[in-house]
């Protein structure tokens, strides 16, 4: 069977409380090894450290949201600077900027977002990146931050540029999450990024519960349905769906330094 890893997913999310164990047992079936929980409000990372010492393939970003971003404070980035000690913890994520929605002030956004980068760096963590409607301000804080720190790394969650915005993030150590959106009818631009890039520079996520491939749309995304995302890229690359599979998860082992749960005898 393939092995993949959902580098993305919102397993805490209340959506799933209703069946949480069942939504990760499909994902075993399908495939899915290992998966991670980037956070989104500080109140919500305790629950998501709980279930991952309860599941040995969940793994925790720890950050604050761009649309929390006017809880950033000295004493929250304390707070993060200890949970991003635990073992289950491997990135400082979701972070990032947000002027789509604008539920925090543009400037305590990127006040939060240049302190959880600098915390990452210090900590040698990769950050996942969210960005929306916010991609020049994003770049302008990501070169600052690379040209301080070469060896920064992250992923670009949910990218949604052109080829040339995946091609800058790639040559600044980035990879680009692929999800559900791959898959939608007029996603021709996102295609056309995936192309310009090399597949050592992908890696897969759900957003689950959010962002549902095409035959799901309308419904709850998770992680189970990450293969309509590999047979999608399969398709764009021209490549088999095994060197799809093989590639991202190696990609993502990589980032975020992820042993071989496939291989454990545990599972």
């Amino acid at each position: 069977m393939r092995s993949l890893i959902d580098t993305h997913c919102h397993l805490d999310d209340p959506a799933f409380d209703g069946d949480r164990e069942e939504v990760l047992a499909r994902a075993r079936e399908a495939g899915v090894e290992a998966l991670v929980i980037p956070s989104v409000t500080l109140e919500r990372i305790p629950a998501a450290l709980a279930l991952a010492e309860r599941h040995p393939e969940l793994y925790i970003a720890v950050g604050i949201h761009p649309h929390a971003a006017s809880t950033f404070s000295p004493g929250a980035m304390a707070q993060l600077r200890r949970w991003a000690q635990h073992p289950r913890v491997v990135a400082i994520g979701e972070i990032g900027l947000d002027f789509y929605r604008d539920l925090s002030p543009r400037e305590i956004q990127r006040e939060a977002f240049r302190a959880q980068l600098e915390l990452a760096g210090e900590l040698g963590l990769p950050v996942i990146i969210h960005q929306r409607q916010a991609q020049e301000a994003m770049m302008e804080e990501l070169e600052r931050w690379v040209a301080a720190r070469p060896s920064g790394r992250g992923v670009l969650h949910a990218f949604s540029g052109d080829p040339s915005l995946a091609r800058t993030a790639v040559a600044w150590g980035f990879v680009l999450g692929i999800g559900g959106p791959i898959t939608y009818p007029r996603a021709e631009t996102l295609r056309e990024a995936v192309r310009a890039v090399e597949l050592s520079a992908l890696v897969l996520e759900t957003d689950a519960p959010y962002l549902p491939p095409q035959p799901h749309r309308g419904q709850r995304n998770e992680p189970a349905y990450l293969g309509y995302v590999v047979e999608a890229l399969a398709r764009i690359l021209n490549a088999p769906v095994e060197q799809i599979a093989a590639q991202t998860t190696q990609n993502a082992r990589r980032l975020f330094q992820l042993p071989n749960l496939e291989a454990s005898p545990d599972r």
